[in-house]
């Protein structure tokens, strides 16, 4: 490895930078402290926060554990797992099978999700989830937060990690790198340095699935191929047994899920709480009660192994694929690592082992791993961290469309990034005067098996007979694997270049008029924010208060009493002027005239909880 890539530019930064895991099921945020990675904690004090969206409430949307609360009974304003739809188009939805309980509509090919009278793109939903992110993080570390790395599933093809881009800018991030969900568990594995070699990363999340191999040595993370699947995971344990579920309900009640949203939602919770038990246990009851019945069953740790196996069959293929992409026998391997919540289960790490013919390291926390790497990574970048180095690669070719409809690579998968690659092509007919170029990603010889990313036109080149001109096409891909493109006639000098934009979600003006409506509003949302929380206490001091005025007058002398009750009318004359600072003070006033009530109230509580002792 030459040295120079020990050198690099120490990125700006404004504050600190974290790390963040944007799940399927669950999103994590990480921070490097005294050189250990930390995990933020949420408003509730947890490491994880749910990767749900509920819509119902006058306060506006919730995130995370409230919204997981709302998931069965308010079915129809709650989205979950809307990570499996980022940067994919109506079609890929409908190919995939997937059913949902939610109601997910089609809007010029776009995959919109409805809520009420409104619809929400895909990337719409997880910048909520990433706004709720960044509020936990600077709750946590009292201290504004805006740049980050997050992480994407390693087999995400461009249109996929430029939504997640731009999900965090709507966000309000600066998102400083996208990397591997794989890499960054690499990077967390490997961070003593003590630990090198070959190693496999095994990541099946709730909805992804990637495996990839790196090699570690003196520092450097150096990705060597990388392969998966990113609609495969946790979630499709989950529908195999809301299957069984169903077919059961339907014969016992009369009833298909499917047609009920909210049994439908039950159902799949009360499966996904079913997997998680026989993770630890090896039989667990499976109960989900719906207007008033109740349809119970006990499940065997056995019995969900048997119908989980044709799904991590799938990941096997993947697995070998990458072997034989970095020309290794399995092995070949010095570890191969566990990440994703779906790997505690025991038939997962069965599975594992027999592929690779060695037991899995099972030594590592599977759902903070990849946050940890992220935040290792945001480390390096903020110039903290100048021992380790990271060498990711593209996950999927990249190419262009020539004629007859056949794809032509020039960027191969898993070759590493950043990197450039250039090709001269020509025309085909006399006299051209203009090249469309279509931009492609994927495997396949035709252009209709493979993704398409871009379209754009080169203009203005020299009229020649067919196959005179050259045409220099050249692929730049940065180390977030984001794909520039440009296109310039040899002969003229004419050129025309690209950023690959996602195929599927929001347009540059759609993103910017969002921002710009959040700048506008912001103080109007502020003061919102701000008048319901005040009223809210307010509120809550007037219940106490009528509750015990009834007592006030057994204690307190008759004027005031009066006063009490003379405040009480002022605060609820200012919680209908909605002025903030009017309810302020009028709620503390009706605090400090309360207080000798308050007072006597408690010694008395206190006096008889002594006589009836």
């Amino acid at each position: 490895m030459s040295l120079q890539y020990k050198f690099f530019k120490k990125t700006e930064t404004t504050g600190p930078i974290v790390g963040i895991d944007l799940g399927t099921t669950n999103s994590l945020v990480a921070i490097i402290e005294q050189g250990r990675p930390r995990i933020l904690k949420s408003r509730d004090g947890q490491n994880l926060v749910p990767s749900i969206v509920c819509f119902a409430g006058p306060q506006g949307p919730c995130v995370g554990t409230r919204a997981k609360q709302r998931r069965v009974i308010d079915v129809q304003n709650t989205v979950f797992s809307v990570k499996r739809l980022l940067g994919r188009s109506f079609e890929d939805l409908k190919n995939s099978k997937v059913q949902l309980p939610y109601e997910v509509v089609e809007q010029e090919g776009l995959i919109q999700i409805r809520v009420g009278d409104q619809t929400y793109s895909a990337i719409e939903i997880s910048a909520l989830i990433l706004r709720e992110l960044k509020e936990m993080a600077e709750k946590d570390l009292g201290v504004p937060v805006s740049q980050a790395v997050i992480t994407v599933p390693a087999y995400f093809n461009d249109s996929q990690r430029q939504a997640t881009r731009t999900a965090g800018r709507l966000a309000g991030w600066d998102v400083l790198r996208i990397i591997n969900e794989p890499t960054a568990a690499s990077l967390a594995y490997g961070l003593d340095r003590k630990k090198e070699g070959l190693i496999a990363v095994y990541d099946l999340g709730g909805g992804t699935f990637d495996f990839s191999i790196l090699k570690l040595h003196e520092g450097i993370f150096e990705v060597l191929a990388t392969s998966g699947d990113t609609s495969l995971g946790g979630d499709d344990l989950d529908r195999v047994i809301a299957q069984v579920a169903a077919q059961e309900i339907e014969k016992t009640w009369g009833i298909c899920i499917f047609d009920e949203p909210k049994l439908h939602a039950a159902v799949l919770d009360s499966a996904e709480r079913l997997k998680i038990k026989l993770s630890t246990e090896p039989q667990a009851l499976m109960q989900v009660i719906w207007k008033g019945q109740t349809y119970e069953r006990k499940w065997t740790l056995e019995e969900f192994e048997v119908l989980a196996q044709p799904i991590l069959e799938r990941t096997e293929k993947p697995c070998l694929q990458a072997l034989k992409d970095a020309g290794l026998q399995a092995s070949d391997l010095s570890d191969v690592i566990l990440v994703g919540g779906p790997t505690r289960l025991h038939g997962v790490r069965q599975f594992v082992q027999k592929i690779f013919g060695r037991v899995p390291n099972t030594s590592l926390h599977p759902d903070e791993l990849v946050a940890q790497g992220a935040a290792i990574q945001a480390d390096i970048l903020s110039g903290n961290n100048q021992e380790l180095l990271l060498l990711d690669v593209v996950p999927l070719s990249l190419g262009l469309e020539t004629y007859g409809g056949i794809v032509s690579s020039l960027i191969p998968r898993n070759t590493r990034i950043p990197t450039v690659a250039r090709e001269v092509f020509t025309t085909f007919a006399d006299f051209q005067t203009g090249v469309d170029i279509h931009v492609l990603q994927g495997e396949r010889e035709k252009v209709q098996d493979n993704r398409s990313l871009a379209h754009f036109k080169l203009v203005g080149i020299e009229p020649l007979p067919a196959g005179m001109a050259r045409i220099e096409v050249k692929f730049l891909v940065d180390a977030d694997g984001i794909l520039q493109v440009s296109a310039k006639d040899l002969r003229t000098g004419v050129e025309q270049s690209i950023e690959v934009r996602p195929s599927y979600g929001l347009s540059d003006q759609e993103v910017q008029k969002m921002l710009q409506s959040g700048l506008e509003n912001a103080e109007s949302d502020l003061g919102f924010r701000r008048l319901t929380e005040v009223r809210n206490e307010a509120e809550r001091i007037l219940r106490v208060t009528q509750k015990n005025l009834p007592q006030a007058d057994q204690v307190l002398p008759p004027a005031e009493v009066e006063t009490i009750r003379t405040v009480v009318t002022q605060v609820q004359e200012e919680i209908q002027k909605k002025d903030v600072r009017g309810i302020q003070d009028a709620t503390a006033r009706l605090n400090q005239v309360t207080l000798r009530l308050a007072e006597l109230l408690i010694k008395e509580t206190i006096s008889r909880s002594i006589k009836q002792s």
